[in-house]
């Protein structure tokens, strides 16, 4: 399901939704139309977590603020407990298991790998904490624990969208493209479900859209 077909739905149901759902689906289809029409995969990468982070990002009171990937890691798993007919399984099953292996063997996006080259860890931390990473998400793999996984998943993501937005990486790099590509590739096919599940269940509470709209 692409841009079109989802706004198609969004502006015959949106009158019906909260206005906090509408607000979200809205902006997330926005950055989703914008990312199918990027003819570079750098831009296609920040276009499409801009529109997964428009889908996720709430607005807390700063004293109980969750970290970013606390936050979104909690609604990947919302969204897996209301995926009654597996869309999100079906991607992460059926199509995506070999990429999300090579991300998920990557080391260039595993946070401490990075940690160890600034100096803020040893190469015995780094590399103890990937493997035990490794395990886990083998384990996860093994069991069919799609939470789990996507959990792991999108910390790897996590990292690649820090170093790109943080300017820690070269517009149409070389050294990059591989993780960039399949984090893409699956953003691109996933960000489409997320939105589809958000329509599919308006009653869910998704909480209070960050930076409303001013008149």
């Amino acid at each position: 399901m692409d841009h079109q077909a989802l706004k198609t739905r969004h502006r015959q149901e949106r009158e019906c939704h909260h206005p906090n759902l509408t607000l979200r689906v809205h902006r997330a289809l926005s950055w989703l139309n914008r990312a199918e029409q990027a003819d570079d995969i750098d831009g296609r990468f920040i276009f499409l977590w801009i529109a997964f982070n428009s889908a996720y990002a709430t607005d807390i009171d700063e004293q109980y603020r969750l970290s970013e990937q606390s936050t979104f890691k909690a609604f990947l798993d919302k969204l897996c407990a209301l995926d009654t007919a597996n869309l999100i399984e079906n991607l992460v099953w059926s199509e995506f298991s070999g990429s999300i292996r090579a991300l998920l063997d990557n080391p260039f996006v595993f946070q401490s790998f990075w940690d160890y080259q600034n100096g803020k860890i040893s190469e015995q931390q780094w590399t103890e904490r990937f493997a035990s990473g490794r395990r886990a998400a083998q384990q996860a793999l093994a069991n069919r624990n799609t939470p789990a996984v996507l959990g792991v998943l999108f910390n790897r993501i996590y990292t690649l969208r820090n170093q790109v937005m943080h300017g820690g990486a070269t517009w149409n790099s070389s050294v990059n493209r591989d993780q960039l590509r399949d984090c893409s590739n699956l953003l691109g096919k996933l960000v489409p479900v997320i939105i589809l599940l958000m329509l599919d269940n308006p009653e869910t509470l998704w909480g209070d859209a960050c930076y409303p709209v001013i008149a």
